[in-house]
């Protein structure tokens, strides 16, 4: 997935010492790849609409998807030259490597149910501008990412029925949470997120996936709900629709 008229070109995964002062291993040494080639944008033809049912295979897809805008902005970051501090690019070329590895992974969990490819992704020039404008707005946005990751994961969670499936997206979405947790670190921002910052509010919070409340736990969105954060940031632009997210 790139956008239209970056070049995302391949970057050099961190090294192992880099990644145990992080505390970035827990993927183990096969998820430590680099970040993909190039994620190509249609500009020509009809734009793909992204369909997820509400069922595991639209569940594991709208997953993926999340993934992919993950793997596109990191590699985005690096490129905007915005961040210049040696250790905030180590730790951001880390997630972004991560990233593109859960993008691999839940691909091959997928094989052919996969619903959409990388280059069927069209995402929006302007609003990736307005995202990596500065170095606070960079790791605001990594941070919003991140803990929507962790959102979505434990929302839509409880409705997978296939073990394959909730062993894969259980496998992720703690990652997700640490990743999160350190780019906090990187602004002074509380290692949780506080009732303000979420992009859902309480009285929105659908009250059956969310029977424990406060600081202690993660809230968890619906795929609409996701669907609409994801729409906030204005970085697609493929339609979405289907039972899942209507």
């Amino acid at each position: 997935m790139t956008f239209p008229g970056l070049s995302l070109g391949r970057s050099v995964p961190p090294s192992r010492r880099t990644l145990l002062k992080w505390g970035l291993l827990s993927l183990g040494t096969a998820m430590l790849t680099g970040v993909p080639k190039a994620l190509m944008a249609q500009t020509m033809g009809r734009m793909k609409t992204l369909t997820f049912n509400a069922n595991d295979i639209g569940i594991l897809n709208f997953a993926l998807l999340l993934e992919e805008l993950e793997a596109a902005f990191y590699p985005a970051v690096l490129k905007s030259g915005k961040i210049t501090n040696a250790k905030e690019l180590d730790y951001l070329r880390a997630l972004g490597s991560h990233e593109a590895a859960h993008v691999k992974f839940l691909r091959g969990v997928l094989g052919r149910n996969a619903l959409f490819q990388t280059s069927d992704l069209s995402l929006n020039q302007p609003g990736l501008n307005a995202l990596l404008t500065d170095r606070t707005k960079i790791l605001n946005t990594a941070v919003t990412l991140e803990d929507l990751g962790v959102h979505a994961y434990n929302g839509a969670g409880p409705s997978l029925t296939n073990p394959t499936y909730i062993l894969a997206a259980g496998s992720i979405v703690s990652v997700e949470a640490r990743h999160a947790a350190g780019v906090r670190s990187l602004l002074g921002r509380p290692t949780t997120e506080t009732d303000s910052e979420r992009l859902v509010k309480t009285v929105d919070l659908v009250a059956k996936l969310n029977p424990f409340k406060g600081r202690a736990y993660d809230e968890l969105y619906t795929p609409k709900q996701v669907i609409s954060a994801v729409s906030s940031l204005k970085i697609l632009n493929n339609p979405i629709n289907g039972s899942l997210v209507a």
